[in-house]
């Protein structure tokens, strides 16, 4: 076990957690010791969840463990159910729990509830919490689904459909499941069931009834319906409809399967990416590296986008979640880069800072790390903090997700037109260099500034923070010339970072200790190659 400030995902039981938090009528016992009752900071504090989550703890001390643990979980499950009434009761252990070995389940079942109990396994030093979640959703609907329950004829009625896969403290699944259900309207079909997200066990036991099932979110949905599929004989679509081409593939599919006309929604006069992203002021952004690290399912969406939708080269793709690795490595392929399949983030900071890129797409994580190193960035991905639940409608699937996508990623970086005037004014107060972009923080400007003033070689673009690059005899960088750092300075802000670091590497190839205008231009006519 490795410790670290951050970790991308929690242990299995924060999966658990999520699924029960997003159903009605659920009820989780979990079996801890006091500081793992973590789930009201969660979902209440994090994602702003109106109610609290439906966990109860057993919260044992450390006197407790002289004495009879299982009898504390015993009576924590019996008050549980005489308290909320749920239609169905989860229990498992904490990591810390699990060491005691108290068994859950039996201790459960030994209690006769009358309501259904679903022990979970849950090995906490072995998966983490996406598993978790998508375990714990694998096992309700395992236990709950009616076998025998079939869709009705279809004469006159509407297709049905299951949403699997949205989830509670999931990024952006709430608008998600709003758009993908107005697409689904438009081309008239009709949804069973979404789950686990507000979804009640009742619910669960009529999955049967829909005629095949649309997996929103492989990470937590894809077990359940490859059962579905082996029980139920339900096919599932598992096109996730991230970004305007997937979209239309994901409409195809589903008018395929349900044997409707995809027209009306293809049709969609509403997805105003597409001309955005061949206007004058986004093709001036054509090129731009971009670096792509999340979960899978988001990560892998996102490198489609930047390549076919909007001209970025993707220059750094990876997820955090191994079970997805064969994934990752395909889709790495179409862009013939290396994935980083890695849950450490330190080698994903060492990974951006060596792949130079201009946009950084990721998680929470990945946004420290970009505006420590003054590198534009947006966040696609889970984890997040409270600012990535907003209050809005802000979806990242369908027509309208892919304007919100657009919004999000453009916005951080500098346009064509800013990039004009901030030559053009570039000794007026408001536009110098010091001043930074109009549209981002000035804060962000400050803290580059006072980095600068402790290493005065580095330009104001974060390049303080990165340290200087050395010569592969371990000698320092080059010498800049007066000359040469004056040049320097007419490069626009937000790229000169890359200038300078591009200027040195090729100084260190040719064996040049000083950099004067002809290595700045030599350099320069080399990477323009």
């Amino acid at each position: 076990m490795q410790l670290a400030v951050w970790t991308y995902e929690g242990p299995p039981h924060v999966g658990a957690m999520r699924v029960a938090t997003a159903m009605n009528g659920l009820h989780y016992v979990l079996h801890a010791p006091q500081g793992d009752t973590y789930a009201d900071l969660l979902f209440t504090i994090i994602e702003r969840r109106g109610k609290r989550p439906p966990v109860t703890y057993t919260t044992f001390q450390a006197r407790d463990l002289g004495k009879d643990t299982a009898s504390l979980f015993q009576n924590a499950a019996r008050d549980a159910f005489d308290r909320f009434l749920p239609q169905a009761l989860l229990v498992g252990a904490s990591c810390t729990a699990e060491l005691i070995q108290d068994d859950p389940a039996g201790l459960a079942e030994a209690l006769d509830l009358p309501c259904p109990v679903i022990p979970l396994e849950l090995p906490s030093y072995q998966r983490k919490e996406n598993w978790g979640a998508a375990e714990t959703f694998y096992r309700l609907v395992r236990e709950l689904t009616d076998r025998d329950l079939r869709p009705a004829p279809r004469d006159n009625r509407r297709p049905l459909v299951n949403l699997l896969g949205p989830c509670a403290l999931g990024f952006r699944h709430r608008d998600d499941v709003a758009e993908i259900r107005n697409l689904l309207d438009r081309m008239g079909i009709d949804v069973n069931c979404v789950a686990p997200l507000d979804a009640s066990p009742h619910d669960i036991r009529t999955l049967g009834r829909a005629d095949f099932n649309i997996v929103l979110y492989p990470e937590i949905g894809a077990e359940a319906a490859r059962w579905l599929d082996q029980a139920l004989a339900q096919p599932a679509i598992r096109t996730v409809p991230i970004g305007v081409g997937a979209t239309r593939e994901f409409i195809e599919e589903v008018a395929a399967l349900a044997g409707v006309d995809a027209g009306a929604a293809l049709a969609d006069h509403a997805s105003r990416m597409p001309w955005w992203s061949r206007s004058v002021d986004s093709t001036y952004l054509t090129g731009k590296r971009v670096f792509i690290f999340g979960d899978a399912t988001h990560a892998i969406a996102a490198a489609r986008i930047a390549h076919e939708e909007l001209g970025f080269e993707v220059c750094g793709l990876g997820c955090y979640n191994r079970e997805f690795a064969r994934e990752m490595r395909k889709a790495a392929a179409l862009y013939d880069i290396e994935p980083l399949i890695t849950d450490d983030h330190l080698l994903v900071e060492d990974a951006i800072l060596n792949a130079s890129p201009e946009l950084v797409l990721g998680t929470q994580m990945e946004r420290h790390i970009a505006k420590r190193f003054g590198i534009p960035c947006a966040v696609i991905s889970s984890p997040v903090h409270v600012q990535d639940f907003p209050a809005r409608h802000s979806p990242q699937m369908g027509f309208e997700g892919a304007n919100v996508i657009f919004d999000t990623w453009v916005h951080p970086l500098v346009m064509g037109l800013e990039e004009h005037l901030l030559t053009m004014f570039r000794d007026d107060f408001e536009f110098s260099d010091e001043a930074g972009p109009s549209h981002l923080h000035a804060k962000a400007r400050a803290d580059a500034n006072t980095r600068a003033e402790a290493d005065p070689a580095a330009e104001q673009t974060g390049e303080a923070a990165i340290g200087v690059m050395e010569a592969p005899s371990g000698d320092p960088a080059p010498v800049w010339t007066a000359e040469a750092e004056k040049e320097l300075k007419k490069i626009p802000f937000f790229v000169r970072g890359k200038a300078r670091r591009n200027t040195e590497a090729f100084a260190i190839a040719q064996g040049r200790s000083e950099i004067d205008l002809a290595t700045l231009y030599d350099a320069k006519a080399h990477y323009a190659r």
